[in-house]
């Protein structure tokens, strides 16, 4: 850590489980600290509005605008960053697959604000229809892709998700006896 100007204080965040400290002034919002001093550039600034959902990070489990957060006033919560989120083989986590194999992105700006929201969505355990994810995820804006594959991707992810849970599979493995199980975790 290198010594501070006089303008600067020292903010201590948790973040993806790692407490870690930097001098930041006071003004610095989350997302340029995440960036900037702590070197985690997956949180991307977009709009700096709030307004476009690529500065997306959960505090505390659920979805916020690192942009409009000062960074000294984030010091209460866990935060959770693209960086953070990986699946059990450290890979991929099933959020990030199904983006993939959805063709929910594109250009890749926009996606982990969508990631991160629909993080949270899914941990909230929100219905999976069209609608509902379209409403959840309107705070977040892609150029690109017309969002389709993104619905899609949600959808595909919440399925992966509860065949976890059931059976402990990635959702491509299940065996058709376990397709009952499935049916109930829709």
């Amino acid at each position: 850590m290198t010594t501070p100007n006089p303008a600067e204080i020292p903010i201590t965040l948790t973040v993806n489980g790692t407490v870690m400290t930097a001098y930041a002034e006071p003004r610095m919002s989350l997302a340029d600290f995440l960036r900037e001093k702590l070197a985690l550039t997956g949180t991307h600034l977009g709009c700096e509005q709030g307004v476009c959902g690529a500065c997306t990070v959960l505090l505390d489990g659920y979805s916020a605008r690192a942009c409009l957060i000062l960074a000294a006033t984030a010091q209460r919560y866990e935060i959770a960053t693209i960086e953070g989120i990986y699946g059990l083989d450290g890979g991929l986590d099933e959020v990030q697959q199904a983006f993939s194999e959805e063709h929910g992105l594109q250009c890749g700006f926009c996606t982990p604000g969508f990631i991160m929201t629909t993080q949270e969505m899914l941990a909230e355990g929100h219905d999976t229809d069209e609608e509902t994810i379209r409403d959840y995820l309107g705070g977040n804006i892609c150029r690109c892709t017309g969002y389709t594959g993104i619905v899609r991707a949600v959808q595909s992810a919440q399925k992966k998700r509860a065949c976890q849970d059931l059976c402990g599979t990635d959702g491509g493995t299940c065996s058709d006896r376990m397709t009952k199980n499935h049916e109930v975790a829709k």
